[in-house]
């Protein structure tokens, strides 16, 4: 399949997709029961077999809560499926079937409330575009987790070749946000898990990240559950791991002062907000210490050599 750059506006939300005079006249033809008999490729609205309708196995979405799952299977068995699902055609001839760009939340409840026939709209995309919607809507609805987010902004950056600029563009986010999501699969894969089950909160899980140690990063969540530590207990122990770690012999008379550690804490936050990336300020003492500054791909460093530039000649 074809891996063109879109040239659609999906940043401007899934509704640039499709004319709203045709989603009414679907949502319409739906109401009265009527079903089109032609191929949907014109934004249409057909009734296909739920057989013949797969979930896509790379969409970003992985999991999915069993409660709201049968809540809207109750709904579907009341009330119908009122919004199409969007699909692509896969296949030929006798296996020619539907696979789902948008809507597999309400093909698994369709399914779970026994229904035989779906609405679709069967829509002419490229891979990346399909990648992008899918990506879109679940944002929109805040049905991806963190993880799955940041997996999905890494597959728009390594296979089709974009940029964190047009990735931001795409799903109408900051370049910053597109960055700090992606930082979270530098986490170690148990702590991910963690965070993909809600066992520990992304900010929690986002401080982890100043830690190299990945059975360290492992180490630390699990305190984090265990003794209900907040995000600033974390990042308190994690300094101090740091600088015991840094100045393992450092005489007791040598200890940073508190209110200079507090100063550098709001300081490294304040630099992660402006260059977008991970900031590390190391003290020796209380006069000398030296700021690291992480970059990712050859594209984020001279990002911030650019914005270091600017800074210089302003």
């Amino acid at each position: 399949m074809a891996t063109k750059k879109s040239s659609r506006g999906l940043g401007r939300g899934l509704d640039s997709l499709i004319p709203v005079s045709k989603e009414v006249e679907a949502q319409e033809a739906e109401n009265k029961s009527e079903k089109p008999v032609n191929d949907a490729k014109d934004g249409k609205t057909i009734i296909v077999s739920i057989d013949k309708v797969e979930p896509n196995p790379d969409q970003p979405r992985k999991e999915f809560d069993p409660d709201a799952l049968q809540d809207l299977a109750d709904s579907i068995k009341e009330k119908g499926v009122l919004a199409p699902l969007w699909v692509h055609e896969v296949g030929k001839g006798n296996k020619k079937y539907y696979e789902i760009i948008a809507g597999e939340r309400r093909w698994r409840a369709s399914k779970q409330a026994g229904l035989k026939e779906l609405p679709v709209i069967v829509m002419d995309l490229t891979e990346q575009e399909i990648v992008e919607i899918s990506l879109i809507e679940n944002i929109q609805r805040e049905d991806l987790n963190p993880i799955e987010e940041a997996l999905a902004y890494k597959k728009l950056l390594d296979e089709f070749n974009l940029k964190q600029d047009d990735v931001a563009k795409r799903v109408s986010k900051s370049r910053v946000a597109i960055t700090n999501s992606m930082r979270l699969l530098k986490l170690d894969d148990r702590v991910q898990q963690m965070v993909i089950d809600k066992i520990i909160p992304t900010g929690s899980a986002r401080a982890l990240l100043s830690v190299d140690d990945k059975d360290k990063q492992y180490e630390f969540a699990q305190r984090i559950l265990d003794e209900k530590m907040s995000v600033r207990d974390v990042e308190r122990e994690i300094k101090k791991f740091q600088n015991e770690k840094n100045n393992p012999t450092k005489p007791s008379g040598n200890e940073i002062d508190p209110k200079l550690i507090a100063i550098y804490n709001e300081c490294q936050e304040k630099l992660k907000s402006v260059l977008g990336t991970k900031v590390t300020i190391n003290p020796k003492d209380n006069r000398r210490g030296k700021i690291e500054i992480e970059y990712y791909n050859q594209d984020e460093m001279d990002r911030i050599i650019d914005m270091l530039m600017d800074v210089k000649r302003d």
